[in-house]
């Protein structure tokens, strides 16, 4: 391994965990493969079950080959790469065994030339946070001296509601200062979020036009077809408020509509973010009931196999009321954005896996061609994040030929449809910039805090009120009250088309779900009548009625 780096050991608490097999460690092989890690690199496993370092190598190779994205061999990339891993068995609540990782991690300093810096990854349940940053710094393993550095790298969920979140920041705080500590949001690392911000501030067209005098609304879908699988004990006290929309949805939203920061630089980013969300306008009990939707998913059919219900699942309450489904209505009381709606829905067990997010821009005036041809598809902006990465941009133009006819256009660009293209796990650029201490794409304390103000109005009146639950059966796009959310702006959801590589009009019409403009208009069908010579860029015939 060589690169530019500073020479480090990675302590990973959790490390026979689904997080660590499934994730960390393809995504450190990805990086060693790429030539990114340092030289003078190397990584210490920490888990309750004993074991020697070889069975952890051994589990190591065989986690790589199931999981990594690229090809593991004994022969070639195996041996430097597995020689860097070591395995200490530590419960984290013991001070005491923390006199042995001391131990190794000196002897292991002198061996790599690691200078002291050290990378704490918690892949560890919330509630470990500070007993294990208080046994660290009991040890003395966090110093923080400068030039040697210490940093904590914790996963969501920070807390179980404000209060509990607090605490915790407390109590890392005092072994960690802030800008050591680095909040990961996984979905910050994904390619098509960082492009967020390029495609805003790097195109000339996107930019002036960003705001409420062009856009008609935004909406944020963040779908999954997987139930709670092994982990419904942690579902149950965080359901999709606590597990997505306090972290992901909210920090994709404060990616679209932040204002252009001064620089790249962490510092600047993390201010023009935390503004957004000191301006979203808080949902009161009474506005929660208008603009949120809960919904928990009952048996259904995914991918033609016959599903259980949430409160099937194991280690979920036969009576739980936890929601798997959520769908908001939020405004942000800014000059850019008065009077914008923002959608934002997840869910479990839904019709097709996708993180998509569509921009849609406000109709002309109906005059000029609107009074010639009637009513006209709207311009259209779709950045698609999961699991096809791309945007898709939506014109109007004349379609060829005698006859006046105006039709959409599509042109589309995916960036790992190609099948040797394979884009970087996020946890890639995640650990890499740890490891180079940018936190650009981790979240600060004060997002964290403000998020959970936010929602925990949302929270009380959903215990509040209770449920009927389950409301939508698994397969299906939620409860009716969601799709009622957008009916009543005279709008509806547009559908997520996850692996569907081209003709996304194609997949709206199947979907039944075309979006309107205010006034309802219904797709009633659509003509494929030639590609452009320069990509396959299919053009659609649209027409629409008055509902």
């Amino acid at each position: 391994m060589s690169g530019q780096n500073p020479g480090c050991i990675l302590v990973i608490f959790g490390a026979t965990g689904d997080l660590a097999r499934r994730k960390l460690y393809p995504a450190l092989y990805s990086l060693h493969q790429r030539n990114l890690l340092p030289a003078n690199f190397a990584v210490v496993g920490l888990a309750r079950r004993v074991k020697t370092p070889e069975a952890f190598r051994e589990e190591l190779f065989r986690d790589l080959q199931k999981y990594a994205r690229f090809p593991v061999t004994e022969e070639k990339t195996w041996p430097d790469f597995a020689r860097r891993f070591f395995y200490l068995p530590l419960d984290l609540h013991d001070r005491a065994g923390f006199s042995g990782l001391q131990k190794l991690l000196s002897a292991l300093d002198e061996r790599f030339a690691a200078a002291g810096n050290r990378l704490f990854y918690l892949a560890v349940a919330p509630d470990n946070f500070a007993p294990a940053a208080d046994n660290l710094a009991a040890a003395g393993l966090a110093p923080n001296h400068p030039p040697a550095w210490q940093r904590l790298l914790i996963e969501k969920p920070f807390g179980r509601d404000l209060a509990s979140a607090k605490d915790i920041n407390r109590r890392i705080r005092k072994v960690f200062p802030e800008e050591h500590i680095y909040r990961i949001d996984h979905y910050l690392g994904k390619e098509m979020i960082q492009n967020i911000a390029v495609i805003r501030f790097a195109n000339a067209f996107f930019e002036p036009l960003w705001n409420r005098s062009y856009v008609h609304n935004m909406q944020i879908t963040v779908s999954e077809t997987l139930g709670v699988e092994e982990r419904g004990a942690y579902y149950e006290k965080a359901g999709a408020l606590g597990d997505m929309f306090q972290n992901h949805l909210l920090q994709l939203l404060t990616l679209l509509a932040m204002e252009p920061p001064g620089s790249l630089r962490s510092a600047a980013v993390r201010a023009e973010k935390i503004k957004v969300l000191r301006t979203l306008q808080p949902l009161i009990p009474e506005s929660v009931h208008e603009n949120v939707v809960f919904g928990q998913y009952g048996r259904g059919i995914i991918n033609g196999v016959r599903v259980a219900g949430y409160r099937e699942e194991k280690g979920v309450s036969p009576f739980s009321n936890t929601e798997t489904f959520l769908a908001a209505k939020v405004h942000i009381a800014n000059l850019r954005w008065a009077g914008v709606p923002f959608y934002l829905r997840t869910g479990k067990r839904l019709a097709v896996k996708g993180t998509e997010i569509f921009i849609q821009f406000r109709s002309l005036p109906e005059v000029l061609y609107f009074k010639e041809y009637g009513s006209l598809a709207p311009n259209l902006l779709v950045i698609r994040v999961d699991p096809l990465e791309g945007i898709y941009l939506q014109l109007n133009v004349k379609k060829p030929g005698a006859k006046d006819l105006i039709i959409p256009i599509t042109l589309d660009f995916c960036q790992n449809c190609a099948l040797d293209a394979s884009s970087p796990e996020a946890y890639e650029r995640l650990l890499l910039d740890a490891l180079k201490g940018d936190a650009t794409l981790f979240t600060s304390w004060e997002e964290v805090a403000l998020a959970w103000e936010f929602v925990e109005p949302i929270a009380a009146t959903r215990e509040k009120n209770g449920a009927q639950f389950p409301n939508y059966a698994a397969g299906t796009w939620g409860p009716a009250e969601a799709r009622e959310l957008l009916r009543r702006d005279g709008l509806r959801w547009w559908p997520v088309c996850g692996k569907r590589k081209d003709d996304l009009p194609a997949c709206w019409q199947s979907a039944q779900t075309a979006v309107t403009q205010a006034t309802p208009r219904h797709f009633l069908y659509r003509e494929k009548w030639g590609e452009s010579p320069l990509r396959k860029y299919t053009t659609f015939r649209w027409l629409f009625t008055r509902a």
